[in-house]
C-alpha cells in the first residue's frame, strides 16, 4: 500500500512517498535485535571542512540506518510510516551535507591581501568604507575581551582557503567567520577551543540561524548579514562570563 504524507512548513515543503511495510509479530520466545543508535552528534565549529575551505569529507562514516521494526511494533502501521518519511527527509539534509564534502579542497595563498588585514573579501560582498568599519570593530573586540575575530568573504571555490590559517595563526583565541553564500546559509565559523570554553555552541547556530539564511542575505545583502553578525558577535564577547552570557543573538 502506497502513503503520501506531505510536511509542510512556512518556508518550504516536502512531499515524501513512502511504502507501508508490513509488520510481522515477532515469535512469543524468540529475542529482539535491539535498534542501533542513531546518532546526528557533529561538531561542526571546530571542523574546518563545514567551512567549505578544504572540504574533502576524508575519514566520514555514514550513520548506521534506524530499525523502525520495533517502532513499528509499538505504533502501529500509521506512525511508522510518519517516522519513515521523516527519516527520509532527514536523509535528503544530510546528502546535502555529502555533497559539500565531496568537493575538492582549495589552498590559494595567491589570493591573499600583500599586507596582514582581519578582513578578507575576496567575493567584493563589502565596500572600503565597510571593511574599514569592520576592522576596527575587529580591533577594538580584540583588546576588550582578547579573542581574535577574523573574516573571509568569498565564493567558493575562489577563496584562499585552508592559507588562511598561517596567514592570520589561526590559534585558541581565534574565530574564523567565512561568509559564504554558495551552499545557502552566508554564515560559516571556526571556533577555537578557548571561545568555546567561554560561549555556548547554540550562539554560533542560532546567530547562522538570524543572519545567515537565504531569506536574510537576498533581501537585505551579503554586506547587511557580515555586519549584523559581527555586532552580535561583539556584543556577545563583551558579555561577562556566566550561565547566561550570550543566551540573545543581538
Amino acid at each position: 500500500m502506497l502513503f503520501l504524507l506531505q510536511i509542510q512548513s512556512p518556508s518550504s515543503s516536502c512531499c515524501c512517498c513512502c511504502f507501508q511495510p508490513q509488520l510481522h509479530k515477532a515469535p512469543r520466545n524468540s529475542p529482539r535485535r535491539a535498534s542501533p543508535p542513531l546518532n546526528l552528534n557533529s561538531n561542526s565549529n571546530s571542523n574546518w571542512d563545514n567551512l567549505n575551505l578544504n572540504p574533502t569529507g576524508k575519514g566520514k562514516n555514514p550513520s548506521p540506518a534506524p530499525n523502525f521494526k520495533k517502532w513499528g511494533d509499538k505504533l502501529g502501521a500509521k506512525s511508522l510510516n510518519l517516522a519513515i518519511c521523516g527519516a527520509l527527509a532527514l536523509g535528503i539534509s544530510l546528502s546535502g551535507v555529502a555533497a559539500v564534502d565531496a568537493k575538492v579542497g582549495v589552498n590559494k595563498p595567491e589570493l591573499l591581501p600583500k599586507e596582514f588585514t582581519p578582513v578578507i573579501d575576496v567575493a567584493g560582498f563589502l565596500s572600503a568604507g565597510q571593511e574599514k568599519r569592520l576592522c576596527q570593530e575587529i580591533v577594538d573586540l580584540e583588546k576588550d575581551s582578547g579573542f581574535k575575530l577574523r573574516i573571509l568573504a568569498q565564493n567558493y571555490p575562489d577563496t584562499p582557503g585552508l592559507a588562511i590559517k598561517d596567514f592570520w595563526q589561526v590559534d585558541d583565541r581565534t574565530i574564523v567567520f567565512v561568509a559564504d553564500p554558495t551552499f545557502g546559509n552566508i554564515i560559516n565559523f571556526n571556533i577555537g577551543a578557548s571561545v568555546d570554553l567561554d560561549v555556548p555552541r547554540s550562539f554560533w547556530s542560532r546567530l547562522a540561524g538570524k543572519y545567515g539564511n537565504m531569506f536574510y542575505w537576498k533581501e537585505k545583502g551579503e554586506d547587511s548579514s557580515i555586519e549584523a553578525a559581527v555586532a552580535a558577535i561583539s556584543h556577545c564577547l563583551r558579555e561577562p562570563v556566566g550561565p547566561n552570557n550570550c543566551s540573545e543573538v543581538m
